[in-house]
């Protein structure tokens, strides 16, 4: 990562690694749906979402203060 990498294109990396985990939790949904013995699967499916959620407020922050820092005023 280079130093020329302002915190709105983190946060956009962030973001799509966000979406990369809500594919991933869908997937795990239907495997628990789909086979009402797979209990793992919808655990899984738990912990998968609290990281993107996660992700999710890190993408917030990180736009949030780059915008900030933008701000003369702020």
């Amino acid at each position: 990562m280079s130093s020329e990498d302002s915190l709105a294109e983190l946060a956009a990396s962030i973001d799509a690694l966000a979406e990369r985990l809500a594919d991933r939790s869908i997937d795990l949904l239907r495997s628990a749906i789909g086979d009402p013995g797979a209990a793992g699967a919808a655990a899984t499916e738990r912990l998968v979402t609290r990281a993107r959620r996660s992700l999710d407020k890190a993408s917030t922050l990180l736009r949030t203060a780059d915008r900030d820092a933008g701000d003369p005023d702020g």
